[in-house]
């Protein structure tokens, strides 16, 4: 692999986490997106399971709650894969916050009632905390 394209992948990858972390949940989903269809990566399924974790929360921000719940259930087998951390991401961490989301979506009977404090911050370490 180019040392250009090393570059790119690892943007994408540091816009994605920027985007979710200001709860620009659509956005990060759009950097992901086009490094998993863009890339052959070894880590595509982990790639995936940001994908969908950001969807999960753009779908709260829409009222669809069985869309979050699912892409929640769908994250996470996926995550569970690159435990307990990955490309400098604490995956334990980010499994939990998951497990409560989904808890959370399950006891709230309206959407607009769910505990946005849940939402974690993605810390990714290479030296360095984005």
């Amino acid at each position: 692999m180019k040392f250009e394209e090393k570059n790119k992948i690892e943007e994408l990858f540091i816009k994605g986490i920027k985007a979710f972390n200001s709860s620009n949940f659509y956005d990060a989903h759009e950097h992901w997106e086009d490094l998993w269809s863009d890339y052959r990566l070894p880590d595509a399924k982990f790639i995936q399971a940001l994908i969908q974790l950001a969807v999960g929360y753009f779908h709260i921000t829409n009222n669809n709650k069985n869309g979050a719940l699912g892409l929640f259930k769908k994250c996470r087998p996926k995550f569970e894969l690159y435990q307990p951390s990955y490309r400098g991401l604490d995956v334990d961490n980010v499994i939990s916050i998951v497990d409560v989301s989904i808890d959370n979506l399950n006891k709230i009977d309206k959407i607009i009632e769910f505990d946005w404090t849940l939402v974690p911050k993605l810390k990714v370490r290479y030296g360095r905390t984005v």
